[in-house]
């Protein structure tokens, strides 16, 4: 992550709206990533049954956060339709190359969105407890798909260090745009 932070103490009301709109906006992607992975890959493939499982506790995740913003009147990022697209692809896109990149594809984002999270409740601190405890039960989610995705192979996906590399840049760019737009 940059070395500058988008939230600012003094303006809690205004830092959890973007936390929240960022982190919809992620698990949003992450759905939409593994739908495009299980296109290509289909639900017979050995690989299915963990995406499938993954992409249960994203759209978990997708609708709390959506509950939350309802809640408390935040909109979400005006890139949504673009990260619609956009996840399905990079889903597909992965899977094409094959379930080790797949794997890789979801290495790369949950080590980002790890310290995206880590981030988030070190700005948080005591403000938002609701949030918090959201954010913190997520992050333990986010941190076993990794561990699942590095032991179904991620490491062995061809490229492995740049691929993890472009992706975890994206992700970064996507979190960047998506506290703002």
């Amino acid at each position: 992550m940059s070395g500058e932070s988008a939230w600012r103490p003094g303006d809690a009301h205004a830092d959890a709206a973007s936390m929240l709109r960022v982190d919809q906006a992620g698990e949003y992607g992450a759905t939409r990533i593994y739908a495009g992975q299980l296109a290509v890959l289909g639900e017979g493939h050995p690989a299915a049954r963990l995406i499938s499982r993954m992409a249960a506790q994203e759209q978990r995740h997708l609708s709390h956060f959506d509950a939350m913003m309802v809640a408390r009147g935040v909109r979400p990022t005006a890139l949504q339709p673009f990260w619609h697209v956009a996840g399905h692809a990079l889903g597909a896109a992965t899977a094409l190359i094959g379930p080790s990149a797949a794997m890789a594809c979801t290495a790369a984002i949950e080590d980002e969105i790890d310290a995206h999270y880590s981030e988030q409740l070190d700005a948080l601190g005591e403000a938002d407890p609701p949030l918090s405890a959201a954010i913190a039960d997520f992050q333990a989610d986010e941190r076993e798909h990794r561990a699942a995705a590095v032991a179904a192979g991620a490491e062995d996906a061809f490229g492995y260090p740049l691929l993890y590399a472009a992706i975890r840049a994206g992700c970064r760019a996507a979190i960047e745009l998506s506290k703002r737009i």
